[in-house]
């Protein structure tokens, strides 16, 4: 019985679906639509991230596409490294930011970077994905 005013029972800690995770993070709508009018092709590879870098940054000049930007630039930076590093997987911090966690228990804050790489195109994605896929 749940009376408010009394407290009710410990809510259960929440189940995480690292599947449903994963294709929820992968969906990156507005990186994939400038990578399509770009000519750019995102296959969940590391060569399409060397095809990002080389994309021209014509969303530096609109505040709001930047941020978005590079947080799907950081989502789909993630779900390359999860689809071929093996051992590599999301999970969420405790703040809610996705992360990924390697086998070792190394964390890379994938968003951040997204962010930083939209921002001044520095570090590169395809850099980043190789420093994560040498751990």
């Amino acid at each position: 019985m749940k009376i408010p005013f009394l407290g009710g029972r410990p809510e259960e800690p929440a189940v995480r679906d690292p599947e449903g995770l994963a294709e929820l993070l992968s969906e990156c709508e507005l990186l994939r639509s400038h990578a399509v009018r770009a000519g750019v092709r995102l296959d969940d590879s590391a060569e399409s991230l060397e095809a990002l870098d080389q994309m021209v940054p014509n969303w530096r000049g609109d505040e709001e596409t930047l941020l978005r930007l590079g947080n799907d630039a950081g989502l789909y930076l993630g779900t390359v490294i999860v689809h071929t590093v093996p051992g590599a997987a999301w999970d969420l911090r405790a703040d809610g930011q996705p992360v990924i966690r390697l086998d070792s228990g190394r964390e890379f804050d994938v968003v951040e970077a997204g962010q930083e790489w939209a921002a001044g195109g520095v570090p590169e994605l395809s850099q980043l994905y190789a420093e994560v896929a040498e751990e």
